[in-house]
């Protein structure tokens, strides 16, 4: 299960550093190249509840091998691609097959460890796999896209996909029959879901866009309005809702979800910012971008190992907000260091700060978030949770990056204003960490940790 996160967690990244490669390979510029990030992350989160509910009505192994089949012939697609149009084709592919798989992945997990220090130890490393292999992403694409070649960073994980398939057949448990008379699935809202944050992503990169006609953004925006709305009103009245209504009943899945959308924006927004940073601003190669945050994937590694003991101590809700306050402090020091134009070095106790956010407000939120599944809602808790940390980073790096960035509409430091509205987002999610009412289970971790 970790193979597979750990090969997902790459492709969300591993593209960054080879985008100008793309482009010169099929003679596309940076504006369009953009789809080939977000087309992915916004895909993915888009399919991932309706893969989440996927594993509760068919099985967990059943979409598990489905979702990893077709990551893995997306990944072969994407390595082959004649044109840009069928590598973009491909990268949406990819995000659908990541979308079906990880809920099964990770509902796998859940339900595999009781809950306590054992559970909060296999999501901790569950959650240090993941934001490890986006971190090594940018290595890894800077290696292979200087010695082998772009189409390489896609190629790369076929092999190891194919592991994973061999291996979930003879490790996962086997699934109970599929009930006759299961309601079906509705794939309408599935789509609406897809199409609000893409819309809206959309309308907010074209609205710093130079040249861009004025109604395209507020024709995207307005369109994303539409598709939620519709979202809204399709499963109320479905028969068999991606996310059913019992679901919101629980206060505090419903707020540790807000606060991992909130929280994953500004880590995204995080990501980026360094890529700009030790890139376009220094002028440092692909390569020595990627290497300059391996000191992010080795604090990732330290905290992975930490915060589950302080897990069982301190609770969940003391580790989310340690975790949202490490974040904070992060995008301060990368302002900080942006409007002293200081080197690259700089940015490593930021990167260290930002593992620290990864490492305690992730792995918190992911434990609260699933504290209490059963059988059967084991596979739409963990969908829920993956959507909002997804959709969160790729909505929250849009609106934060994307408006830094976007000289048509102020004239202040990108830096600094992608950092202060990812601020924004910090506050209000320790606002709502601090409010969440914290699950039985979390509270008794420190009794069985003693």
């Amino acid at each position: 299960m970790s193979m597979l996160q750990f090969f997902i967690a790459v492709d969300v990244t591993v593209v960054n550093i080879a985008l100008p490669s793309i482009g010169a390979g099929f003679d596309i510029d940076g504006h369009t190249l953009t789809w080939v990030v977000a087309g992915y992350t916004v895909t993915g989160g888009g399919v991932l509840m309706l893969g989440g509910r996927l594993g509760d009505h068919i099985g967990r192994r059943r979409v598990l091998l489905l979702g990893t089949g077709l990551f893995g012939a997306a990944s072969l697609l994407a390595g082959l691609a004649p044109t840009f149009s069928l590598l973009v084709l491909a990268r949406l592919l990819q995000g659908a097959g990541e979308a079906i798989a990880l809920p099964a992945a990770m509902a796998t997990i859940v339900l595999m460890f009781p809950e306590g220090p054992r559970r909060s130890r296999a999501l901790s490393v569950w959650a240090a796999v993941a934001s490890g292999g986006l971190v090594l992403g940018f290595v890894l694409s800077g290696i292979i896209t200087a010695h082998l070649g772009w189409r390489w960073i896609f190629l790369v994980s076929v092999p190891f996909i194919l592991v994973v398939l061999m291996a979930a057949v003879f490790l996962v448990e086997g699934d109970r029959p599929v009930a006759e008379d299961a309601p079906p699935l509705g794939l309408p809202g599935a789509l609406l879901l897809t199409a609000c944050p893409l819309l809206f992503t959309f309308g907010v990169v074209e609205a710093g866009e130079p040249g861009t006609p004025a109604w395209v953004a507020p024709g995207a925006l307005a369109g994303a309005v539409a598709a939620g709305a519709g979202f809204v009103r399709v499963e109320a009245r479905s028969r068999n809702p991606l996310l059913p209504p019992h679901f919101f009943a629980n206060r505090t899945r419903v707020a540790a979800n807000l606060t991992t959308m909130l929280l994953s924006g500004g880590l995204s927004t995080s990501f980026l910012l360094f890529t700009f940073y030790l890139q376009d601003r220094l002028g440092i190669s692909p390569l020595g971008a990627g290497l300059t945050m391996l000191p992010l994937a080795l604090s990732l590694i330290v905290f992975s190992v930490i915060v589950p003991r302080l897990l069982g101590r301190w609770g969940a809700r003391a580790c989310v907000l340690a975790g949202i306050g490490f974040t904070a402090a992060a995008m301060a020091a990368i302002a900080l260091v942006s409007a002293l134009q200081a080197g690259g070095v700089a940015m490593i106790p930021a990167m260290v700060l930002i593992a620290a956010g990864m490492g305690f407000g992730i792995v918190g939120l992911q434990y609260v978030a699933v504290s209490g599944v059963t059988e059967d809602d084991a596979g739409i808790a963990s969908g829920v949770q993956r959507a909002a940390d997804q959709l969160g980073g790729a909505t929250g790096a849009a609106v934060c990056v994307g408006t830094g960035f976007a000289p048509s509409l102020h004239s202040l430091d990108p830096f600094l204003v992608a950092t202060l509205l990812a601020a924004v987002g910090l506050v209000t999610g320790a606002v709502v960490a601090w409010r969440m009412p914290t699950p039985a289970s979390a509270a008794d971790l420190q009794g069985q940790a003693g």
